[in-house]
């Protein structure tokens, strides 16, 4: 028989880290980047299961995200809408009453720029076509690798910075177009 009294338990992602506790993994992502560099934007976080709500509020608080916490589509899109600018959603597929597919579409239809990471445990390659053709930008399956969530974060932040960018140099040039406007008005010809 196993004498297992002496086997320790560690979690899956802390399974290698056992030899060597003072030394980052290569996979280690450091979120402090991320965080200073993205603060201000908020991450909607819906997510009906009280197990894994729990577990992604715990790495967004160790993280240092700002986030708010939802646990249906009704309460992700009342948050949604409540922010001022751009924001990051991570959704869960299967809620009740409002599911992500919806919460998605609710937002591509509204225009409002919002980067969607679906986090969820449907992970056919169908669903995966599904979700993203409702209009997430992302698809995480679960159990999920919190380094590879951060990750996906990250890319989100940088997607919604490159737009903000983008939206203020379309606006720049509006603004220089209606002056040229005015004054082939004011130039004789």
């Amino acid at each position: 028989m196993l004498n297992t009294r002496h086997i320790p338990f560690s979690p899956p992602w802390q399974i290698s880290d056992v030899d060597k506790p003072d030394q980052p993994k290569a996979t280690e992502l450091d979120a402090r980047l991320a965080v200073a560099r993205f603060a201000e934007l908020p991450i909607v976080i819906a997510e009906d299961d009280l197990v894994s709500r729990t577990l992604i509020r715990n790495l967004m608080e160790k993280w240092g995200f700002k986030t708010v916490f939802a646990q249906d589509g009704h309460e992700a899109m009342k948050a949604l809408r409540a922010e001022q600018g751009p924001a990051l959603a991570i959704l869960d597929w299967m809620m009740p009453e409002m599911d992500g597919l919806q919460v998605c579409r609710r937002i591509r239809e509204s225009e409002k720029m919002v980067y969607v990471i679906m986090l969820t445990s449907c992970g056919t390659k169908e669903n995966i076509v599904e979700g993203l053709h409702a209009g997430a930008d992302d698809y995480l399956i679960k159990p999920f690798d919190k380094n590879e969530l951060l990750a996906r974060i990250q890319v989100g932040f940088r997607i919604l910075e490159l737009h903000g960018a983008l939206a203020a140099r379309v606006k720049e040039l509006e603004g220089a177009a209606a002056e040229i406007g005015d004054l082939k008005l004011r130039i004789p010809l």
